[in-house]
């Protein structure tokens, strides 16, 4: 079997450092919107820019963003519970706790919540783009200008298929 190499040290010091943030689950989530409620576990703040992860709960309510590529970040997807809708970049395929999807650069995904039944999930994001300002702001596209709609998803890498 062959292995990749390690990536460059970025810690050079030879004793460690105490640096590690313990999040709690008793942690309210950042964003609480009626249906939806996300959990920013790891900012790329945070990671210095590695990556983003965040826990998505969403209500019974049918939700979730249409088909949809990025061109700078991978994004990958891990159910913690219920079912969740997910694009594949062929269709759409019923995804249950345990069940992992990763899409890199230029991968054609989305995701729904279609069982009537809350679910919830992990969705990591590398490099860790800014997400939190699109998780914030996404649902005002329904108030924006055509040129402010195109301004914030182009800003935002998230290109519609």
């Amino acid at each position: 079997m062959t292995y990749l190499p390690y990536p460059p040290d970025r810690y050079t010091g030879s004793t460690g450092e105490r640096s590690a943030a313990l999040r709690r689950d008793a942690f309210p989530p950042e964003l609480a919107r009626p249906h939806t409620k996300a959990h920013y576990l790891a900012t790329g703040a945070v990671t210095d820019g590695q990556f983003g992860l965040y826990r998505w709960e969403m209500s019974e309510k049918d939700q979730g963003p249409d088909p949809h590529f990025h061109r700078s970040i991978t994004e990958s997807f891990y159910v913690l519970s219920g079912a969740v809708r997910l694009h594949d970049g062929e269709g759409w395929v019923e995804a249950g706790p345990g069940d992992f999807l990763y899409v890199p650069q230029g991968g054609i995904h989305g995701f729904k919540n279609e069982s009537g039944e809350p679910a919830s999930m992990l969705i990591l994001f590398t490099p860790g783009a800014p997400r939190e300002d699109y998780f914030e702001r996404v649902h005002t596209v329904g108030e924006m200008s055509t040129e402010d709609k195109e301004e914030f998803f182009l800003r935002h890498d998230t290109f519609w298929v």
